[in-house]
């Protein structure tokens, strides 16, 4: 123990901190019981439907949608990701983060007001849902279906990361028994689907009260008392300035990016703005947001979101503030990870119990949106997947069963994934989650506004980001590692510059969609039939046209949609 009382800093696995673990344990419970009592919170008379499981019945108001919201895109890995990010490579790889939260918002005010109002009026509960209903396409569907569950299989997984960085730096991580090691990550996966399974959404809205709680805590704690014990804010940048120019043994270049040069605008501006976009196309935000009682209630949310990005950008310097305090985030292996850095500075440099709930915050960080992310892509499935394609007459009890049980498929899949593979695969799989997910934004928005693009234009469109994507993401190595995937920036084609490939992905997108479209248009090729009526994307709660009971509308066997 140091003078002022703090731990004195230790490598991850140098041995369990006993006190940290217990304060984790015990808020893990409170969570755990919330979680199972959550049935009660707005209850309902029935589960049996998706509408109530996967949607919480569609009544959360104002600020439970935010703690939602806020719980359900500002992950463990966020917490962990971005300031190891500014940590490792400096602002260009971390501090976008900022920036496209705040120009998200505004997107999402513009678009997701009309998305609910479509889904509240038609009973829709995916994106894909959406897409069917506005061309009468399966295949169209189905893409989106299919890119959206994808995409969201890493990005559970990244979940568990979070808690296994901060199990291994609290101690467990160095342990050889495999099973001493890894049963708390199976416990706390265990408890996760029990809970998700009987308490649907409603589960992960009720803990996000505790996690944003937690976080708040922690990061406005950190952020006053460690720079004053690191020589101020003036020693924290100078000593991150200093690392990002010293020389990398690995590339033989600048460790990393202390302000971006003219050389790094583009990266860092595409960075930003394909990240807002591809963040809304998951489902999970899509499943967090129709969860809203009214399109005002998403609006207000629009607009109260961004204190969110307040506390992100405080969380990114932090990354800074670890240089400035010489943490060491060595793994129980003996190498480098700078994925361990926060959970490592909180160690060294507070009282055990407060690094405990610091550890807390982190794991509850990751429970609420691995719940949220398992509902979203098992509503995914079910709607778009089995009964689509595999049981048209399912009835919502039944996919309510499917929903559930394939709940547990995915977060097992998961656990898998974490377990046997190597962590950077994950990481490397959700840059492709990134890349693909944003592949669907013209399916999506902007169908929400037009039926000009023809929906096999569309699909084509699809196609060509993903393959280009795919291929120019696998072709960045990493130069450490040597892997593929090893960056999200690649050369834009005739521009010469450094960019986000998502956003490059996306531009060839647009623009073979819209020339297929041209073609077919020309050659008078039927788009589909819209189920959809312009009156449809302004109806709210109230709206007399909407159905009792939506989950048992089957919208697209009408002929015309009702006014």
């Amino acid at each position: 123990m140091s003078a002022l009382g703090v731990p004195v800093p230790l490598a991850a696995g140098d041995g369990v901190n006993w006190v940290a673990m217990s304060v984790l344990v015990a808020l893990f419970l409170v969570v755990t019981v919330l979680g199972f009592l959550a049935t009660r919170f707005r209850r309902a008379a029935d589960m049996d439907s998706l509408d109530e499981w996967g949607l919480g019945g569609r009544r959360f108001g104002t600020w439970v949608t935010w703690f939602l919201l806020g719980g359900d895109l500002y992950t463990a890995y966020t917490f962990v990701a971005v300031p190891a990010a500014m940590f490792a490579t400096g602002a260009v790889a971390g501090f976008f983060a900022v920036p496209y939260t705040i120009v998200l918002y505004p997107i999402i005010f513009l678009f997701m007001a009309r998305l609910w109002s479509v889904s509240h009026r038609h009973g829709y509960v995916t994106p894909a849902d959406f897409v069917r209903g506005r061309y009468d396409d399966r295949g169209l569907s189905l893409a989106v279906a299919v890119t959206g569950f994808v995409a969201t299989m890493p990005y559970i997984a990244l979940q568990l990361v979070g808690i296994q960085a901060v199990l291994e730096v609290a101690g467990l991580g160095g342990n050889d028994n495999v099973v001493v090691r890894d049963l708390p990550l199976l416990v706390a996966f265990a408890v996760l689907a029990a809970y998700t399974y009987s308490s649907g959404l409603r589960a992960p809205a009720v803990i996000a009260f505790v996690k944003d709680f937690l976080i708040y805590l922690v990061v406005i704690v950190a952020v006053i008392y460690l720079p004053s014990q690191v020589g101020g804010w003036d020693a924290v940048f100078g000593a991150a300035s200093d690392k990002m120019a010293t020389t990398s043994e690995a590339t033989g270049k600048p460790t990393g990016v202390f302000l971006p040069g003219a050389g790094q605008y583009w990266a860092y501006a595409t960075l930003a703005l394909g990240s807002a976009m591809a963040l809304f196309m998951y489902p999970h935000s899509v499943t967090a947001s129709l969860s809203s009682d009214s399109r005002n209630t998403v609006r207000r949310n629009a607009a109260i979101l961004p204190a969110y990005s307040f506390v992100l950008g405080l969380l990114a310097l932090l990354g800074w503030v670890a240089i400035a305090a010489g943490t060491n985030p060595v793994g129980a292996d003996g190498k480098p990870n700078a994925q361990l850095v926060i959970p490592q500075l909180f160690e060294d440099q507070f009282p055990a119990w407060f690094a405990g709930v610091a550890f807390a915050a982190v794991a509850i960080g990751a429970l609420v949106p691995a719940a949220i992310m398992s509902i979203a892509a098992a509503n995914t499935f079910t709607r778009n997947v089995y009964k689509e394609w595999i049981r048209k007459d399912a009835t919502p009890a039944e996919e309510a069963k499917v929903s559930k049980l394939m709940s547990l498929v995915v977060k097992l899949f998961a656990l898998v994934f974490v377990l046997t593979l190597d962590k950077q695969n994950a990481i490397n799989f959700q840059l492709l989650g990134g890349v693909w997910i944003l592949q669907t934004f013209p399916a999506i928005v902007f169908s929400l506004f037009t039926r000009w693009f023809h929906r096999w234009g569309l699909l084509a469109g699809w196609a060509v980001g993903m393959v280009y994507g795919t291929v120019a993401a696998y072709r960045v190595i990493n130069p450490a590692t040597g892997s593929h995937f090893g960056g999200s920036v690649a050369d834009i084609p005739g521009i010469g510059e450094m960019g986000y490939i998502a956003m490059t992905a996306f531009v060839l997108n647009v623009v073979v969609a819209a020339l297929v479209t041209l073609a077919l248009n020309a050659a008078k090729v039927p788009n589909g039939r819209d189920h959809t009526a312009p009156a449809d994307y302004f109806a709210d709660k109230d709206d007399p046209r909407v159905q009792a009971d939506l989950a048992s509308e089957d919208d697209l066997t009408r002929t015309e949609p009702q006014t």
